[in-house]
């Protein structure tokens, strides 16, 4: 019993201390989106810095969201503690009253006991019994009203930061519109542009898959054999939407649950049972069971912690059945479904399957397509961001332990950083030691591009990577032709710096190329697609969070 009571009042002190009511986070959330309001207002708003600022305030709502769930959960188990806690406090209460009495009697016949010594320790002892009974009922009682004050308090809070989401899905839609029309008045791509951007990155033949063998190397440790150079290094791999799996095995290593990495990386509504009779179709495949489709999927090391299995497992079948409008459909084998062997997996993978049976995430009474890939670099991406398709069950923040403010501190903090491909550069030349190195004439080359077409937008044409064929069936002109073409051109870049960056959505804002005491700025996004169209062989940027090496 004195047990049982030592861990009844542990729960309560647990309760006191981490279901502190957040009102004072809530009210400054609210400020932060009051302020953004006002700069909203102001007629030379920067909206980078705007988008900077929301993405911090989204990435705080989205902490208390999980307190919030996690206090769901502690509230539920005070509820199951309540009962036995009741019958209790009327047992105390009978008690009290009946030793109380008891004492009164045992006062009386002391006065005339003739062994008052004797006397004396029983009314002590009965004393001590009816203290012991007194404040158990007070810590009970206390007990009763803290929960009932707590439920109130979640409730009050849980309604106050919907409201503040609401708000904040209100600027973010004005703060995207506005982004995107600045990107498309600065860089605007042709759809040939766009297609053979994409038809490169493609190449590189990256995984999108944590299972398959990630050939990512840290250049920086390779010699191209020329002197002074630069490396663009890209934080993550394509595609960033939905779950990141090495962040799935990052948050597992420091303690979340599977629920709490599927929250992390989704917004839907709830967690629904589907039955196993529904069946699967694979391309080229039988068909399967749901939960036997599902032991078939490869797409992480069955070593990986269980709890990351899970959030696998769980996303895979929501995947699937999203995919195939409940197996009405078909489902391809490879990744761009999702990696599908005829044989099944076995071992951990088939326990986290079994352990999540059925589990599926839900949002407006359908499963989600929950996207996943190996390595996104510290961040999420929407699929708007990323393909251009909005769905509501994306996210776009920051996949890290906690905030950050420079590259040192995402190196330090991402939690998919034990990937090699989490900072990388890609493409290489076999004849500079198999590396992305580039020369700082070639650097030079890609930034007079820029110059070239912002000066003259007919020739962006003539721009494209001189070691192959011209795309549009022009003539490609060389690094002296586009220099010819300007008044001052760059010919052998000193320095490259990366001076914006957008900590909170993961985007490199600003770019500057430094020759001797000259200084030239380039929006990231601009600098990025020139470098993509322009870079000799399959060097490339491959995503909106770039760095730049030197050596």
């Amino acid at each position: 019993m004195k047990k049982f009571f030592s861990l009844v009042f542990l729960l309560v002190a647990f309760l006191s201390f981490f279901i502190f009511v957040r009102a004072d986070e809530i009210e400054d959330i609210g400020k932060a989106i009051s302020s953004l309001n006002k700069d909203l207002q102001n007629k030379e708003v920067n909206y980078q810095t705007l988008n900077t600022k929301l993405n911090g305030i989204k990435n705080r709502i989205g902490n208390l969201e999980i307190e919030i769930e996690k206090k769901e959960i502690e509230v539920k188990k005070g509820e199951e503690a309540l009962s036995y806690q009741k019958n209790l406090l009327n047992e105390r209460a009978r008690s009290y009253y009946k030793n109380v009495n008891k004492n009164s009697t045992l006062f009386l016949s002391a006065l005339v006991a003739d062994d008052l010594s004797a006397s004396l320790r029983k009314i002590f002892y009965q004393k001590s019994i009816v203290d012991e009974d007194k404040r158990t009922i007070i810590k009970i009682v206390l007990y009763v009203k803290n929960l009932e004050e707590i439920k109130k308090n979640l409730e009050a809070e849980k309604i106050g930061l919907a409201k503040l989401k609401i708000e904040v899905d209100q600027q973010s839609e004005i703060i995207a519109k506005e982004i995107n029309s600045t990107r498309q008045e600065i860089a605007t791509l042709t759809a040939r542009q766009q297609q053979l951007i994409a038809s490169r990155i493609a190449g590189l033949n990256l995984s999108r898959s944590a299972a398959s063998p990630i050939e990512c190397v840290d250049d920086r440790n390779l010699d191209p054999g020329f002197g002074s150079g630069f490396a663009f290094y890209t934080y993550g791999i394509p595609h960033r939407v939905g779950l990141n799996q090495y962040g799935a095995k990052g948050r597992a290593d420091s303690g979340q649950n599977y629920e709490d990495i599927l929250r992390a990386y989704y917004s839907f509504e709830n967690f629904q049972d589907v039955g196993s009779d529904i069946k699967i179709r694979v391309d080229g495949h039988a068909e399967y069971s749901i939960e036997d489709y599902v032991k078939r999927i490869w797409e992480v090391p069955e070593s990986w912690p269980m709890e990351a299995l899970k959030a696998q497992a769980v996303a895979a079948r929501s995947f699937a059945l999203a995919y195939t409008d409940n197996g009405a459909g078909s489902i391809c084998d490879s990744q761009d479904c999702q990696v599908f062997r005829d044989d099944e997996k076995g071992g951990r993978w088939n326990e986290a399957v079994e352990a999540t049976k059925g589990k599926t995430m839900y949002q407006g009474g359908k499963p989600i397509k929950a996207w996943f890939a190996s390595t996104f670099g510290g961040y999420a991406h929407t699929s708007a961001e990323v393909w251009g398709g909005n769905t509501s069950w994306t996210k776009n923040f920051a996949d890290t332990s906690s905030g950050v403010g420079s590259f040192s501190e995402l190196n330090e903090r991402g939690y998919d950083k034990e990937s090699k491909c989490f900072y990388t550069a890609q493409g290489s030349r076999a004849e500079y030691g198999k590396s992305a190195w580039l020369r700082p004439s070639e650097v030079a080359d890609i930034a007079n591009t820029l110059l070239l077409v912002k000066k003259d937008s007919g020739t962006t044409d003539n721009l494209y990577q001189v070691d192959k064929p011209n795309p549009a069936g022009k003539e490609n002109w060389n690094s002296d032709k586009v220099r010819s073409m300007l008044s001052n051109p760059f010919t052998n870049v000193t320095d490259v710096r990366v001076t914006g960056v957008d900590f909170g959505g993961g985007r490199t804002t600003e770019i500057i190329i430094v020759e001797g005491g000259r200084e030239e700025k380039f929006g990231g996004d601009e600098f990025k697609n020139r470098f993509n169209l322009r870079a000799p062989k399959n060097i490339s940027i491959v995503g909106p969070l770039f760095n730049v090496e030197k050596r």
